[in-house]
């Protein structure tokens, strides 16, 4: 494998540089004094920032784009052997790296490295930590898969020996990575175009966690029931974080405000400490600020600083954020595209106070579509009103199996209030005559769904 000496700055070009991760990586190099470049289908808010800090930017892949000059050529897992400039790169003998191995590489750079894995929470946890490591003037490097306002984006670059991203399983990128704390969030089926089962995922799992450091530590979650297999014979060092009151890090007494955010004692290590107060919505992000707590106190900050870090952070877009208010009718869109990810939405809409719950919902991808076809429907059948989009294809071709007309069919036998319009047009014209008086509308999916709550607030 290519191995980049970050000493010696070099050209590298960036086949999709306008993703949010890949973006980061270029911003990264940029500040290290390497040449950026890169291409991507369309011009962007972030193609635009790139190319305000010293990045050159093309839109269009072509092979043309290749130039002799550059050393290395970055890819992300959407990028195929035809790809004109991958074939380019190939061609002229220019070394190719994955997204994720550029990652890891610039991971090794820093002392204490932190990667956030998990099936679900990976952007929300990463988020609370960097504003508890902002709160303890860490200075940290950050590369989050989401927008983050306190960064003014998807990256920080900083200027000390904290690193903290994220890690994702699909197509086992984060075995790329070799962090001090590897944080483990939950296990679960996802992404099955590329796991065969749940073995193959919890096998993932446990590599990733033996490649902790071997002074490092590993945080996961006690509550799943694959926690024993992930750590078997592992000899890091290990926390559990959790609901249950076995776990290393719990919380008791939890409650809601009027808003829905969570507040719960935090126990560690059987004994109470102090009271910890969230300005985020449900129980799932009260699990996700025990994994923060418990990384942040292994880097040794203070309890008040992590306190008040936890406490500035209200969310990161796309994640129950709210959006707006139609009359009465308030608007919220959350990423959800999992169906445990949609029972943690519903459960923080219980919190929040309204009449009834609208989903508008757009599944994304056909084979999680399909793996989770019940699934979803009874995740989703516990909403007063159900609205279908078409599935979002990302990366995969219709094959015919399945369609959101299955949701539908299932959703009717349940008896839910369920309808499916095939153009976004139709769904809003259906939503302005329908959700009224004081209902909580939530756009969800990993989609475009987002556009027709920002649609309907602009009409």
């Amino acid at each position: 494998m290519y191995i980049i000496d970050f000493r010696k700055p070099i050209h590298v070009h960036f086949i999709g540089i306008g993703g949010i991760s890949m973006s980061g990586l270029a911003e990264i190099l940029i500040d290290r004094h390497f040449t950026a470049s890169g291409s991507d289908m369309r011009a962007s808010d972030i193609t635009g920032h790139l190319t305000k800090i010293g990045a050159h930017i093309v839109i269009g892949q072509r092979a043309e784009n290749i130039t002799d000059d550059i050393n290395l050529v970055v890819y992300t897992a959407a990028i195929h052997a035809e790809n004109e400039e991958f074939a380019a790169a190939k061609n002229k003998g220019i070394p190719r790296m994955s997204r994720a191995a550029l990652l890891g590489q610039i991971m090794d750079n820093y002392a204490r490295s932190i990667a956030v894995s998990g099936t679900h929470g990976k952007t929300t946890t990463t988020s609370m930590l960097t504003h508890i490591l902002l709160q303890g003037q860490l200075d940290p490097t950050v590369s989050v898969g989401g927008m983050l306002d306190r960064i003014g984006g998807n990256i920080r670059v900083g200027q000390s020996d904290v690193f903290l991203t994220e890690a994702c399983e699909y197509t086992n990128s984060f075995l790329e990575f070799h962090p001090l704390y590897s944080i483990i969030l939950n296990v679960e089926e996802d992404h099955m175009d590329f796991f065969k089962d749940i073995e193959d995922i919890k096998h993932s799992f446990h590599t990733f966690a033996s490649q902790t450091a071997e002074d490092g530590l590993i945080i996961i979650n006690g509550d799943m029931p694959h926690t024993e297999a992930v750590l078997q014979g592992l000899p890091q060092k290990s926390v559990t974080f959790g609901l249950a009151p076995q776990n290393d890090y719990t919380a008791a007494d939890i409650s809601y405000d009027t808003q829905g955010n969570g507040s719960y004692t935090l126990v560690v290590d059987g004994n109470a400490v102090t009271r910890v107060s969230l300005k985020v919505k449900g129980q799932h992000n009260v699990s996700n600020s025990l994994a923060a707590i418990a990384c942040a106190q292994a880097i040794g900050l203070p309890m008040e600083q992590i306190l008040a870090g936890l406490l500035s952070f209200g969310g990161t877009h796309r994640r129950f954020e709210y959006k707006g208010n139609i009359g009465d009718v308030i608007v919220v869109d959350d990423y959800a595209h999992h169906p445990t990810e949609i029972q943690a939405t519903i459960n923080a809409a219980k919190e929040y106070p309204h009449d009834d719950l609208w989903i508008v919902f757009q599944p994304h991808t056909y084979t999680r579509t399909k793996a989770f076809l019940t699934h979803f429907a009874e995740v989703l059948s516990q909403a007063d009103h159900v609205v279908l989009a078409d599935i979002y294809a990302a990366r995969e071709p219709d094959t015919g199996l399945v369609s959101s007309m299955d949701i539908v069919r299932l959703l009717e036998k349940a008896g839910t209030d369920v309808y499916y319009f095939p153009t976004f047009t139709e769904i809003e014209e259906f939503l302005l005559k329908n959700v009224r008086g004081h209902d909580l509308l939530i756009t969800m999916g990993a989609g475009n769904v987002v556009e027709i709550g920002e649609d309907l607030l602009k009409k």
